[in-house]
């Protein structure tokens, strides 16, 4: 079994001289309120290192049992786990009180998912907890993990209850939701430039030409980023609309224009089918490039095949087929897959 390595921490196999740092919180309640072991006695605690020893010495190993120590210093200060069976696995943890709220359980959950995903092929990777566990849920939520379910009564009362069953939380996350946070992480790095807005030029190519209706400024609380709002138009009529967002990221996820796009076009139906969005498109480009934006993302419904063909004029590549999470209004307005094009404008 190999180590894994994050920031501050090296996760490596137990050894026998391991037990006075794991009986040190293993042994304590508040360490362990919410966990289904503990308090251990000696006895306990050698059995579990002596479990975890062997577990690293099978071949193949499905039972990753690591102990988590500072990079700095050695320090041994807590443990976590990774178990396989076929292409799901499930992840645990548990941190030395001493070492909570300084963001190494992140770090650790953040590995795990790593060895799962990048190196044993996992397609689905759950944890749980139990309910009353706060820190231990949005633990899980912040290395990406989605809640799937609240289950009552399906486990030992935590150490503090009085009550004869425990309700656990449910979370996961699969491979290619994994895969959406690095290609996310991409590119809300890529670079852009908003000093305010530029004076819009005449936008025209012969057959249509833009009109600048509103520039909305964005709102940095909200995580909302700047946009443009114009009019296609053609002989003197408005036939649709297009808006360009500049930036990326935005919303309280920080991923808002991933699913969203920062080009969204509306064509007239009468005035369908004459290429009129790929021209609108294409009218932007000087106005994304004037804020140093070399990359656009365009998304549509994967049913809307007239907006896919869209994005194929254009020359845009196709990221992927995204499930969309539940907070996004494409969701809540009945979209459950969206299409992601990436448009290479530099």
């Amino acid at each position: 079994m190999k180590s894994l390595e994050t920031k501050r921490l090296i996760l490596r196999k137990f050894n026998l001289d391991d037990f006075d740092a794991v009986h040190a919180y293993a042994s304590s309640k508040e360490n362990t309120v919410y966990m289904l072991f503990g308090p251990n006695d000696e006895a306990a605690t050698r059995a579990f290192i002596q479990k975890a020893i062997a577990k690293a010495s099978e071949t193949p190993v499905v039972d990753h049992q690591f102990a988590a120590t500072l990079k700095s210093t050695g320090t041994l200060i807590g443990s976590c786990d990774l178990h396989f069976h076929g292409d799901e696995a499930e992840i645990g943890w548990i941190i030395h009180q001493d070492y909570w709220q300084q963001g190494y359980g992140a770090e650790l959950g953040n590995a795990l998912l790593r060895l799962g995903f990048d190196e044993l092929d996992m397609h689905r990777i759950i944890a749980r907890c139990d309910a009353e566990n706060i820190g231990s849920s949005r633990l899980m939520e912040k290395i990406g993990m989605r809640r799937e379910g609240l289950s009552y009564d399906v486990r030992p009362p935590h150490k503090n209850s009085d009550r004869a069953y425990g309700d656990e939380l449910s979370y996961a996350i699969l491979k290619d939701e994994w895969d959406i946070q690095r290609e996310i992480t991409y590119y809300n790095a890529l670079p852009c430039v908003f000093d305010g807005f530029i004076d819009v030029p005449m936008l025209s190519d012969g057959t249509i030409y833009l009109v600048c209706l509103d520039k909305q400024l964005g709102d940095p609380d909200k995580k909302h980023v700047p946009g443009y709002e114009f009019a296609i138009c053609t002989n003197g009529e408005k036939v649709g609309r297009i808006n360009l967002r500049i930036g990326y990221g935005g919303g309280f996820y920080n991923s808002n224009l991933y699913y969203g796009g920062q080009i969204g076009y509306d064509v007239d139906e009468p005035h369908r089918g004459n290429g009129y969005a790929v021209r609108a498109c294409q009218l932007l480009l000087p106005v994304a490039k004037a804020h140093k934006m070399k990359i656009l993302l365009i998304t549509n419904n994967i049913t809307n095949h007239a907006s896919m063909r869209v994005c194929e004029k254009l020359g845009t590549r196709l990221v992927r087929v995204a499930r969309l999470p539940e907070w996004t209004d494409l969701y809540k307005d009945g979209q459950r897959f969206s299409n992601i094009y990436e448009w290479s404008i530099g």
